[in-house]
């Protein structure tokens, strides 16, 4: 029996606007039961989510996963924090660079992988200025016109 995976892929498109990515991460997630049930289900939001790092360890906050509408008293909070998974390594590098002024964690896609575990895409980011957003809304909308010039054609 060939179990199909859903596909799943959730943006946070909002980060994208307000900070410069200079390297990803792919981090796994400590899920309970209901939740990933929930992700499964696309019920998840990373708006105002972001990465801090407690204990050397690093957790996603804010992050929204809606109860599972067939969990029962076993369901989960909906905003609760959740453990990220990464190498030592990675771990280091990332607690380093955040040390930097102006560098900061950002969660910006969840989805599935093959295996059927949920996975979160996470970015060191440094904050745009308000010239730099102008100029990606700038850029978003010369390449729209393009586009619709190419299809004219």
């Amino acid at each position: 029996m060939d179990k199909k995976i859903p596909n799943i892929n959730i943006k946070n498109r909002r980060a994208s606007f307000d900070y410069i990515f200079t390297e990803t991460f792919t981090a796994g997630i400590v899920l309970t039961g209901t939740e990933i049930k929930s992700i499964r289900q696309s019920k998840a939001s990373l708006v105002d989510t972001y990465c801090t790092f407690i204990n050397n360890e690093l957790w996603v906050k804010n992050m929204h996963v809606a109860e599972y509408f067939y969990g029962s008293y076993n369901n989960h909070v909906a905003r609760r924090d959740r453990k990220l998974l990464l190498d030592r390594k990675e771990l280091r590098k990332l607690q380093q660079a955040v040390k930097n002024p102006g560098f900061t964690i950002v969660p910006t896609r969840l989805f599935i992988n093959e295996k059927g575990l949920a996975k979160l895409v996470i970015a060191l980011a440094r904050g745009k200025h308000e010239y730099d957003k102008r100029e990606s809304i700038k850029e978003r909308d010369d390449k729209r016109e393009m586009d619709r010039i190419r299809r004219n054609f």
